[in-house]
């Protein structure tokens, strides 16, 4: 297929995006073509928005193969994407690229109707991050399981003091948290990334320091907390218990299948 003019490939009516799309059983558009809407050579650079792309649909249980066919094409990966694969791809790449910025424009129209006055691209990284601390709370909890820890919850909590120089419980009720859910399901993504860091820093302290038994591996927990929130404050200009909490996570889920459901009744109408 000709490579269309880039820098008009999200704009017109219908913008040459449209035109790109094929049909086979459903229709869809080639990474390579999106990769090249987008001003990239290949799919190289989107490698990483498509792996967060895949992750939001298995969280969501979404089905994969519909939105996702995997074609095999040399070394850099192809894919046969739906509207909603494009999407998603689309709202985890790099912003700093204003094709991205373009497109994630784009697609936000479209989504209008059913996910209103929501930033997308931040809610969607979002459910990433989310996602990716609930594998690394189960990863830290067996680290610190042979490494000594007798009582985990002792061990968590020092990381949250660290952190916000408070327990959970108090945390909970300084942020006026009641639930349902966990704390970190009402987290920003800003907030749930600096989580993230302090989960992934303390397992790797734990390995690299050999650290063993209950008092010591909750002073690491601490010391890493200690580092995140000094690091927050740093380039927030605040403290982390007073970083705002956000919408239900539960939310977000129900309003990324309602897109998906959307633009899944969009295309099966073209």
């Amino acid at each position: 297929m000709d490579t269309l003019p880039i820098v008009s490939a999200f704009d017109g009516d219908p913008p040459p995006f449209e035109l790109l799309a094929q049909k086979n059983g459903f229709r869809y558009w080639m990474a390579s073509d999106l990769a090249r809407a987008l001003g990239y050579q290949d799919t190289e650079p989107l490698h990483k928005a498509l792996n967060k792309a895949l992750a939001v649909c298995m969280m969501l249980n979404i089905n994969v193969v519909e939105n996702f066919t995997s074609i095999e094409q040399g070394r850099t990966p192809e894919y046969r994407l739906s509207r909603f694969a494009c999407y998603l791809t689309v709202m985890n790449a790099d912003t700093r690229n204003v094709l991205v910025a373009k497109a994630q424009v784009f697609f936000a129209g479209l989504a209008e109707e059913f996910w209103e006055a929501m930033q997308q691209n931040a809610e969607v990284e979002r459910l990433v991050v989310r996602g990716e601390i609930s594998h690394h709370e189960k990863s830290l909890a067996s680290v610190a399981a042979r490494s000594g820890v007798e009582d985990y919850a002792r061990f968590q909590n020092a990381g949250y003091v660290g952190m916000y120089n408070m327990p959970i419980w108090k945390l909970k009720n300084f942020k006026r948290f009641d639930g349902p859910g966990t704390l970190l399901d009402r987290m920003g993504r800003d907030e749930l990334a600096a989580n993230l860091f302090r989960l992934t820093q303390t397992e790797a302290k734990i390995h690299n320091e050999g650290i063993k038994g209950q008092q010591p591996l909750e002073t690491a927990a601490e010391t890493v907390g200690r580092i995140v929130r000094n690091a927050v404050i740093q380039i927030s200009g605040k403290p982390p218990e007073h970083l705002p909490l956000s919408t239900p996570i539960a939310d977000t889920k129900k309003s990324i299948k309602a897109t998906q459901r959307a633009f899944k009744k969009l295309d099966k109408n073209k």
